[in-house]
Protein backbone atom coordinates (compact mmCIF):
# COMPACT_ATOMS: atom_id res chain seq x y z
CA UNK A 1 0.00 0.00 0.00
CA UNK A 2 1.07 3.87 -0.42
CA UNK A 3 2.48 4.81 2.30
CA UNK A 4 0.41 7.17 4.59
CA UNK A 5 3.00 9.46 5.73
CA UNK A 6 4.09 10.07 2.26
CA UNK A 7 0.46 10.56 0.88
CA UNK A 8 -0.68 12.84 3.76
CA UNK A 9 1.49 15.68 2.04
CA UNK A 10 0.15 14.97 -1.22
CA UNK A 11 -2.67 17.57 -2.12
CA UNK A 12 -3.27 17.51 -5.91
CA UNK A 13 -2.15 14.43 -8.33
CA UNK A 14 -2.09 14.39 -12.38
CA UNK A 15 -3.22 11.38 -14.21
CA UNK A 16 -3.77 9.78 -17.26
CA UNK A 17 -7.12 11.15 -17.96
CA UNK A 18 -9.96 11.88 -18.57
CA UNK A 19 -11.47 10.91 -15.42
CA UNK A 20 -12.57 6.98 -15.51
CA UNK A 21 -9.38 5.55 -16.19
CA UNK A 22 -7.33 3.08 -14.39
CA UNK A 23 -5.00 5.51 -14.11
CA UNK A 24 -7.27 7.59 -11.93
CA UNK A 25 -8.19 4.53 -10.20
CA UNK A 26 -4.25 3.79 -9.39
CA UNK A 27 -4.49 7.80 -8.19
CA UNK A 28 -7.07 7.23 -5.97
CA UNK A 29 -5.41 4.27 -4.64
CA UNK A 30 -2.56 6.01 -4.30
CA UNK A 31 -3.88 9.16 -2.51
CA UNK A 32 -7.67 8.51 -1.70
CA UNK A 33 -8.08 12.54 -0.44
CA UNK A 34 -5.89 14.19 -3.00
CA UNK A 35 -7.70 16.50 -5.73
CA UNK A 36 -7.09 14.42 -8.89
CA UNK A 37 -6.36 16.39 -12.01
CA UNK A 38 -6.36 14.63 -15.27
CA UNK A 39 -3.78 15.11 -18.92
CA UNK A 40 -4.29 13.39 -21.89
CA UNK A 41 -0.49 12.67 -22.40
CA UNK A 42 1.77 10.78 -20.41
CA UNK A 43 4.46 14.13 -20.69
CA UNK A 44 1.48 16.24 -19.61
CA UNK A 45 0.94 14.66 -16.45
CA UNK A 46 4.79 14.16 -15.75
CA UNK A 47 5.33 18.04 -16.58
CA UNK A 48 2.86 19.41 -14.47
CA UNK A 49 5.07 18.02 -11.77
CA UNK A 50 7.98 20.12 -12.18
CA UNK A 51 6.36 22.64 -13.18
CA UNK A 52 4.92 22.61 -9.16
CA UNK A 53 1.11 22.40 -10.17
CA UNK A 54 0.21 19.19 -8.62
CA UNK A 55 2.79 17.03 -6.12
CA UNK A 56 2.52 13.89 -8.04
CA UNK A 57 2.10 12.00 -11.58
CA UNK A 58 0.61 8.29 -11.64
CA UNK A 59 1.95 7.07 -14.69
CA UNK A 60 1.61 4.00 -16.04
CA UNK A 61 5.12 2.03 -16.71
CA UNK A 62 4.46 -1.85 -17.68
CA UNK A 63 1.32 -4.15 -18.02
CA UNK A 64 1.69 -8.28 -17.05
CA UNK A 65 0.45 -9.13 -21.18
CA UNK A 66 1.83 -6.40 -23.00
CA UNK A 67 4.61 -5.18 -21.45
CA UNK A 68 6.85 -1.52 -21.20
CA UNK A 69 4.65 1.55 -21.31
CA UNK A 70 7.22 3.48 -23.37
CA UNK A 71 5.35 6.71 -23.54
CA UNK A 72 6.42 6.47 -19.61
CA UNK A 73 10.07 4.84 -19.96
CA UNK A 74 10.90 7.64 -22.64
CA UNK A 75 9.93 10.22 -20.22
CA UNK A 76 11.71 8.78 -17.72
CA UNK A 77 14.68 8.08 -20.03
CA UNK A 78 14.97 11.74 -21.62
CA UNK A 79 12.89 14.03 -19.77
CA UNK A 80 15.34 16.89 -17.84
CA UNK A 81 12.60 18.05 -15.43
CA UNK A 82 14.41 15.67 -12.73
CA UNK A 83 11.56 13.64 -11.50
CA UNK A 84 12.13 10.73 -9.59
CA UNK A 85 9.68 7.33 -9.07
CA UNK A 86 8.90 8.03 -5.13
CA UNK A 87 6.16 4.70 -5.42
CA UNK A 88 4.69 1.99 -7.41
CA UNK A 89 0.87 0.95 -7.46
CA UNK A 90 0.23 -2.14 -9.18
CA UNK A 91 -3.37 -2.98 -9.69
CA UNK A 92 -5.15 -5.63 -11.63
CA UNK A 93 -6.83 -4.85 -14.64
CA UNK A 94 -10.30 -5.64 -15.67
CA UNK A 95 -11.98 -4.91 -19.26
CA UNK A 96 -15.57 -4.47 -20.03
CA UNK A 97 -17.51 -4.18 -23.45
CA UNK A 98 -19.77 -1.37 -22.86
CA UNK A 99 -22.44 0.84 -25.41
CA UNK A 100 -24.86 3.17 -25.59
CA UNK A 101 -27.59 1.58 -23.31
CA UNK A 102 -30.26 -0.60 -25.36
CA UNK A 103 -27.63 -1.92 -28.01
CA UNK A 104 -26.43 -5.57 -28.43
CA UNK A 105 -23.67 -7.28 -29.39
CA UNK A 106 -24.59 -7.81 -32.85
CA UNK A 107 -25.20 -3.59 -33.05
CA UNK A 108 -21.28 -3.32 -32.97
CA UNK A 109 -19.86 -1.88 -35.79
CA UNK A 110 -16.33 -0.76 -34.36
CA UNK A 111 -14.64 -0.89 -31.31
CA UNK A 112 -12.66 1.78 -29.78
CA UNK A 113 -10.01 1.69 -26.66
CA UNK A 114 -6.66 2.73 -26.10
CA UNK A 115 -4.11 0.54 -27.81
CA UNK A 116 -2.70 -1.66 -25.12
CA UNK A 117 -6.21 -2.33 -23.64
CA UNK A 118 -7.22 -3.46 -27.18
CA UNK A 119 -4.54 -6.21 -27.45
CA UNK A 120 -5.48 -7.17 -24.17
CA UNK A 121 -8.76 -8.13 -25.31
CA UNK A 122 -7.12 -9.46 -28.56
CA UNK A 123 -8.33 -13.07 -28.68
CA UNK A 124 -11.77 -11.64 -27.32
CA UNK A 125 -12.28 -9.52 -30.30
CA UNK A 126 -11.45 -12.19 -32.80
CA UNK A 127 -13.45 -14.84 -31.75
CA UNK A 128 -16.36 -12.75 -31.03
CA UNK A 129 -16.14 -9.59 -32.90
CA UNK A 130 -14.58 -10.68 -36.10
CA UNK A 131 -14.74 -8.45 -38.93
CA UNK A 132 -15.43 -5.57 -36.84
CA UNK A 133 -13.33 -2.28 -36.95
CA UNK A 134 -11.02 -1.60 -34.00
CA UNK A 135 -10.24 1.98 -33.29
CA UNK A 136 -7.70 3.54 -31.28
CA UNK A 137 -8.42 5.78 -28.35
CA UNK A 138 -6.25 8.20 -26.28
CA UNK A 139 -7.61 6.44 -23.28
CA UNK A 140 -9.92 4.11 -22.27
CA UNK A 141 -12.37 6.61 -20.74
CA UNK A 142 -11.86 8.94 -24.12
CA UNK A 143 -13.01 5.32 -26.08
CA UNK A 144 -16.48 5.19 -23.66
CA UNK A 145 -17.14 9.03 -24.68
CA UNK A 146 -16.28 8.00 -28.50
CA UNK A 147 -18.92 5.02 -28.50
CA UNK A 148 -21.51 6.95 -26.72
CA UNK A 149 -21.42 9.29 -29.34
CA UNK A 150 -21.34 7.01 -32.25
CA UNK A 151 -24.03 5.07 -34.00
CA UNK A 152 -22.69 1.13 -33.61
CA UNK A 153 -19.63 1.92 -31.80
CA UNK A 154 -18.94 0.05 -28.49
CA UNK A 155 -15.81 0.53 -26.09
CA UNK A 156 -13.59 -1.52 -23.82
CA UNK A 157 -13.20 -0.15 -20.58
CA UNK A 158 -13.54 0.25 -16.79
CA UNK A 159 -16.94 0.13 -14.83
CA UNK A 160 -15.92 3.31 -13.21
CA UNK A 161 -15.66 4.86 -17.05
CA UNK A 162 -18.74 2.64 -17.78
CA UNK A 163 -20.73 4.31 -15.29
CA UNK A 164 -19.31 7.96 -15.40
CA UNK A 165 -20.21 8.10 -18.61
CA UNK A 166 -24.05 6.61 -18.40
CA UNK A 167 -22.82 3.58 -20.75
CA UNK A 168 -24.06 -0.07 -20.26
CA UNK A 169 -21.76 -3.31 -19.92
CA UNK A 170 -22.47 -5.67 -22.77
CA UNK A 171 -19.61 -7.89 -21.94
CA UNK A 172 -17.67 -8.28 -17.82
CA UNK A 173 -14.09 -9.08 -17.90
CA UNK A 174 -13.05 -9.54 -21.63
CA UNK A 175 -9.40 -9.34 -21.05
CA UNK A 176 -7.08 -12.35 -22.76
CA UNK A 177 -5.83 -13.33 -19.15
CA UNK A 178 -7.53 -12.87 -15.47
CA UNK A 179 -4.34 -12.29 -14.02
CA UNK A 180 -3.52 -9.33 -16.33
CA UNK A 181 -2.03 -6.35 -14.07
CA UNK A 182 -0.99 -2.85 -14.65
CA UNK A 183 1.81 -1.29 -12.60
CA UNK A 184 2.30 2.18 -12.19
CA UNK A 185 4.89 4.31 -10.75
CA UNK A 186 4.05 7.83 -8.80
CA UNK A 187 6.05 10.74 -10.10
CA UNK A 188 7.76 13.44 -7.97
CA UNK A 189 10.54 15.92 -7.52
CA UNK A 190 12.52 13.31 -5.25
CA UNK A 191 12.07 9.99 -4.06
CA UNK A 192 11.28 7.84 -0.88
CA UNK A 193 13.74 7.36 1.58
CA UNK A 194 14.34 4.08 2.57
CA UNK A 195 12.08 1.85 4.27
CA UNK A 196 13.71 -2.17 4.36
CA UNK A 197 11.59 -2.97 1.36
CA UNK A 198 12.57 -0.92 -1.25
CA UNK A 199 13.00 -1.31 -4.92
CA UNK A 200 15.70 1.21 -7.13
CA UNK A 201 15.07 1.79 -10.81
CA UNK A 202 17.41 3.05 -13.00
CA UNK A 203 18.68 3.03 -16.80
CA UNK A 204 22.20 3.05 -18.33
CA UNK A 205 23.78 3.24 -21.57
CA UNK A 206 27.58 2.51 -23.47
CA UNK A 207 29.08 4.41 -26.16
CA UNK A 208 30.29 1.56 -27.63
CA UNK A 209 29.59 -1.90 -28.25
CA UNK A 210 32.11 -4.16 -26.47
CA UNK A 211 31.32 -8.09 -26.03
CA UNK A 212 30.83 -8.80 -21.85
CA UNK A 213 29.71 -5.05 -21.55
CA UNK A 214 26.20 -6.25 -20.20
CA UNK A 215 27.58 -9.18 -18.36
CA UNK A 216 29.96 -7.06 -16.56
CA UNK A 217 26.86 -4.93 -15.36
CA UNK A 218 24.82 -7.07 -14.17
CA UNK A 219 27.78 -9.00 -12.44
CA UNK A 220 28.10 -6.15 -10.37
CA UNK A 221 24.53 -6.75 -8.98
CA UNK A 222 24.66 -10.35 -9.07
CA UNK A 223 27.98 -10.48 -6.16
CA UNK A 224 26.43 -8.39 -4.10
CA UNK A 225 23.62 -10.86 -3.78
CA UNK A 226 21.11 -8.03 -5.67
CA UNK A 227 18.31 -9.23 -7.41
CA UNK A 228 17.11 -7.95 -10.49
CA UNK A 229 13.21 -7.84 -11.09
CA UNK A 230 13.47 -6.36 -14.47
CA UNK A 231 15.62 -5.83 -17.14
CA UNK A 232 14.90 -4.46 -20.57
CA UNK A 233 16.20 -2.17 -23.28
CA UNK A 234 14.68 1.07 -25.66
CA UNK A 235 16.37 2.31 -28.39
CA UNK A 236 18.44 5.08 -27.85
CA UNK A 237 17.66 7.17 -31.29
CA UNK A 238 21.25 7.19 -31.67
CA UNK A 239 21.83 4.71 -34.46
CA UNK A 240 20.46 0.89 -34.98
CA UNK A 241 21.55 -1.76 -32.03
CA UNK A 242 22.46 1.28 -29.78
CA UNK A 243 20.07 0.98 -26.74
CA UNK A 244 19.49 2.16 -22.92
CA UNK A 245 18.92 -0.73 -20.93
CA UNK A 246 16.75 -0.38 -17.81
CA UNK A 247 16.60 -2.61 -14.53
CA UNK A 248 14.84 -2.49 -11.33
CA UNK A 249 17.25 -3.73 -8.56
CA UNK A 250 15.40 -4.73 -5.23
CA UNK A 251 16.38 -2.57 -2.41
CA UNK A 252 17.25 1.41 -1.94
CA UNK A 253 20.13 3.23 -3.49
CA UNK A 254 21.42 4.03 -0.42
CA UNK A 255 21.71 0.69 1.08
CA UNK A 256 25.66 -0.50 1.09
CA UNK A 257 25.28 -3.29 -1.12
CA UNK A 258 23.23 -1.10 -3.75
CA UNK A 259 25.13 1.97 -3.54
CA UNK A 260 28.71 0.06 -4.27
CA UNK A 261 27.39 -1.58 -7.22
CA UNK A 262 26.25 1.76 -8.01
CA UNK A 263 29.79 3.39 -7.82
CA UNK A 264 30.85 0.32 -9.73
CA UNK A 265 28.69 0.49 -12.39
CA UNK A 266 29.24 4.18 -13.08
CA UNK A 267 32.82 3.54 -13.87
CA UNK A 268 31.90 1.14 -16.25
CA UNK A 269 29.35 2.95 -18.55
CA UNK A 270 28.44 6.33 -20.08
CA UNK A 271 25.06 6.78 -19.00
CA UNK A 272 23.78 6.34 -15.42
CA UNK A 273 20.19 7.79 -14.40
CA UNK A 274 18.54 6.61 -11.06
CA UNK A 275 14.87 7.24 -11.65
CA UNK A 276 14.18 6.75 -7.87
CA UNK A 277 13.92 4.24 -4.80
CA UNK A 278 10.89 3.46 -3.68
CA UNK A 279 8.97 0.72 -1.69
CA UNK A 280 7.27 -2.19 -3.39
CA UNK A 281 4.25 -1.98 -3.29
CA UNK A 282 2.24 -4.58 -1.17
CA UNK A 283 -1.86 -4.89 -1.90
Amino acid sequence: MADADQTAVVKRVSYLGPPGTFSEEAAMLYAPEAERVPFFAITGAAGTVAAGQVDAAVTPIENSLQGAVTDTLDELIHGDHGLQICAEVAMPIVHNMAAKPGMTMADIKTVYSHPQALAQCGRYLSERLPGVAMGASLSTAAAVEQAMAEHGAAAIAPKRAVDLYGAAILASAIQDDPSNTTRFVVLAMRDHEATGDDRTSLCFSFDEDAPGQLYGVMGEFAQRGLNLSKIESRPTRLGLGRYYFLVDVDGHRTDPAVADALDNIRRSVSLLKIFGSYPRFRA
